[in-house]
């Protein structure tokens, strides 16, 4: 089941259990079954602290449960996997056992006693897909809460393996997240989001206590808005001249933390999107710079008087302040901006054919977008489900030629281009279908489908900097060669700025450009 690579790296990770634990299976005669058989056999082998049973009576089937050894009720917590949990989610799978076995979380010990301290009874089932790379940071979450707190149960669902349940939930995006029954949260979340999201009281507290923190904080020689790859590399390089560095960041990674597959970035050959998000904090953190995450900006405030200090007030009431300041707050999904999208969203309108493609397996789908994205994401999609349709606005598909081919050899997919999208529609809250017009002839047209992925481009995140900095027709911050915006002491870098070509490599050049046009100004102000 696992390859040797696999199980030298599980056998290393395996000798840091230090409590016995049952796996406790609930098996039938079905190929998925057989499989997960083999591979709880295979984990078991590795460890003498854990045995498996295969007496396991749980409603779904496959699946197993992580037991502590000698108790019939899984202690503390009850994590069940109704799933093979390999492809992204192995490393969930790894730490599940690891925590399971005794070994200690590496989150901060405040987030452990707020798990601690929820007083409820709490019932997650988790439905996630094993291509989805946002879903391990969820799964991971409600895993751990699950060994941390006794009255809390978390269930792990492939929503490809249990595509009846997600049809009869109407599940049509993962991660997908269901409390005691009923929808509790959709989309990445972290572990503080979730315990946030639970006990709203204490996280007021937490919040306010927060910004007080953060309003005390002495200004910063650079202070740096957003932590996707231009605001680690400013933050790197910032540092290294030693001078006071802080970062704000909503999520720490950005947008890359939503990417699969990176094979474009100098030096790594391979690595997908959370790992590389990772790696950014992580040499970040290896120098003097204070990170502030889980931290939205809301306002720019200009420095009063020439080399003065220049504010950004967050969501939570604070300002921090910086001599110089560092815009890095990327770009999200475009929307296609049409009736029905807001309406069908994770009811079939998706953005993410990764983590979203296997539950629409032997479905027809949609893709709207004729770019590399959007051809790659029919390339992949047209394995899984019934049909592709790839609409395109143009007259031509602007992917490289190399996937047009590809795609055009697919035998399930159909390219309609100059299709103008104009409505989604849909039957008992989910889509059933798209209008669009031929720009050609004039004609109204339309198609059936459960589901359609828009891969049309990026919005930059500059709504909150309107009335401040120079911003181009498309939105995006105008900078100069050394990354300097319109304000003075304010630099910018990335996919949030006017710069051509929107690539990892290309953002993480921007932010050590900007570094250093930010400590140029600092020298000579």
């Amino acid at each position: 089941m696992l390859d040797a690579a696999l199980k030298t790296q599980l056998q290393a990770y395996l000798e840091r259990v230090t409590l016995p634990f049952d796996i406790v299976a609930t098996l039938d005669d079905t190929p998925a079954a057989a499989e997960m058989r083999e591979l709880l056999a295979e984990i078991a082998e590795m460890s003498d602290k854990i045995t498996l049973r295969t007496d396991g009576s749980d409603a779904r089937k496959p699946s197993f449960l992580l037991r502590r050894a000698g108790s019939e009720q899984s202690l503390p917590g009850s994590l069940r996997f109704a799933a093979i949990p390999l492809g992204h989610e192995f490393t969930s799978l790894v730490l599940a056992l690891l925590w399971t076995g005794g070994h200690p979380p590496k989150v901060e010990q405040a987030t452990v006693d707020a798990v601690k301290a929820l007083d409820a009874d709490l019932d997650f089932e988790v439905y996630m897909s094993l291509t989805c790379h946002n879903c391990p940071d969820v799964v991971q979450a409600l895993s751990l809460m699950a060994v941390l707190n006794p009255r809390i149960k978390t269930t792990v669902i492939d929503g490809g393996l249990f595509q009846r349940e997600v049809e009869g939930r109407e599940i049509m995006a993962v991660p997908a997240v269901w409390l005691n029954g009923q929808p509790f949260a959709s989309g990445r979340m972290t572990l503080e989001e979730i315990v946030a999201k639970l006990d709203t009281g204490a996280e007021s507290e937490k919040q306010a206590r927060e910004a007080k923190k953060l309003a005390a904080e002495a200004p910063y020689d650079v202070l740096i808005i957003g932590g996707g790859p231009a605001g680690a590399a400013a933050a790197v390089y910032a540092a290294r001249k030693g001078i006071r560095t802080g970062v704000a960041a909503e999520r720490f990674g950005g947008q890359v933390n939503d990417t699969l597959g990176i094979e474009n970035y100098i030096s790594v050959s391979a690595t997908d999107g959370p790992k590389f998000a990772a790696a950014l904090e992580g040499h970040v953190k290896d120098y003097e710079v204070d990170i502030h995450n889980l931290q939205r900006a809301e306002a720019l405030i200009p420095a009063g008087q020439p080399g003065g200090l220049v504010g950004v007030r967050l969501a939570n009431g604070a300002t921090l302040q910086g001599k110089t300041v560092i815009l890095t707050t990327g770009a999200r999904w475009r929307h296609v901006g049409v009736p029905g999208e807001a309406e069908y969203r994770n009811k079939g309108v998706a953005y993410c054919p990764h983590c979203d493609g296997p539950l629409f397996k032997g479905k027809p789908v949609a893709v709207i977008g004729g770019g590399n994205s959007g051809v790659e994401a029919a390339i992949d999609l047209a394995g899984i489900v019934k049909h592709v349709t790839l609409l395109e606005f143009a007259a031509e598909l602007r992917a490289d030629a190399v996937l047009v081919n590809k795609l055009r050899s697919l035998p399930n997919v159909t390219v309609i281009t100059q299709a103008l999208t104009t409505e989604f529609t849909g039957t008992n809250g989910k889509l059933d279908g798209l209008n669009y017009t031929d720009r050609a002839s004039g004609e109204a047209k339309r198609i059936e489908i459960d589901g359609c992925f828009v891969q049309i481009g990026l919005v930059p995140n500059t709504e909150w900097l309107r009335g401040t900095v120079e911003l181009s027709k498309h939105g995006e911050i105008i900078v100069d060669a050394k990354g300097a915006t319109s304000m003075p002491g304010v630099f910018a870098a990335g996919d949030v700025t006017t710069v051509p070509f929107k690539q990892i490599v290309i953002a993480a050049g921007d932010g050590a450009k900007a570094a250093l046009g930010a400590f140029d100004y600092l020298m000579r102000s």
